[in-house]
C-alpha cells in the first residue's frame, strides 16, 4: 500500500506579477516535495520595497533577499486513530481513540522577493524557474527546523536536502 503524503493548505499570493512568477501548481509541486508533515503553508510573492520592509523589520538586514520563512506554529498536531477501511464506524457522538503520537505540523508563511529572484538566476547563470523550485524548497525546510546559519554541518545537511529534492523534481544542484 502507497504511503499518503501529509496535508497540505495552501494560499499563493501574488502582490506583484511577472510573467515568471510561479503559479500555485509549480508551488505546491515544490512545497509537497520538501513536505515532511503536515503542513499550513503561505506563500507571497512580492516585489524589492516589501522584501526590504520585511526583512528590515524582522531579521534588522535593510536589504531586500530571495526568500524570507516565518514560522507561525510547530507544535505538533494530536493524530488520531481512524477506523481501517471496511470496519465499524464509532457510535454518533463518540470519540476517536487517540494514537499515542503526535504529527507535526508547520505553519508558517514564505515570503519570496520575485526580483531578486529575476535577478540573481541571470547573475549565476541558472534558470528562472529552477531559482524560483530552489527558494520555495529551501523555504520549506526552514520551515520545519532546517538551519543552514547555525553551523556548517547543519548547513550541510541542508544543502543535502535541496539537492535530493531539487534532483527529484528534475532540476539540476542549485549550488553548481
Amino acid at each position: 500500500m502507497a504511503s499518503r503524503k501529509p496535508e497540505l493548505r495552501l494560499s499563493v499570493q501574488h502582490a506583484v506579477r511577472h510573467q515568471a512568477s510561479p503559479q500555485r501548481p509549480q508551488v505546491w509541486r515544490w512545497l509537497r516535495a520538501a513536505q515532511a508533515g503536515p503542513a499550513t503553508v503561505s506563500v507571497r510573492f512580492v516585489d524589492v520595497e516589501e522584501g526590504r520592509t520585511l526583512n528590515r523589520d524582522y531579521r534588522h538586514k535593510d536589504y531586500a533577499t530571495n526568500v524570507l520563512s516565518f514560522v507561525y506554529d510547530s507544535e505538533p498536531m494530536v493524530g488520531f486513530a481512524l477506523p481501517a477501511v471496511g470496519s465499524a464506524l464509532p457510535a454518533v457522538g463518540s470519540a476517536l481513540p487517540a494514537v499515542g503520537s503526535a504529527l507535526p505540523a508547520v505553519v508558517g508563511d514564505l515570503v519570496i522577493c520575485v526580483p531578486v529572484v529575476l535577478r540573481e538566476a541571470q547573475e549565476q547563470g541558472k534558470a528562472v524557474e529552477a531559482h524560483f523550485a530552489h527558494l520555495i524548497v529551501h523555504g520549506m525546510l526552514h520551515l520545519q527546523g532546517y538551519d543552514h546559519e547555525t553551523g556548517a554541518r547543519d548547513a550541510r545537511r541542508m544543502e543535502a536536502r535541496e539537492r535530493e529534492i531539487l534532483d527529484g523534481l528534475g532540476y539540476p544542484d542549485p549550488y553548481q
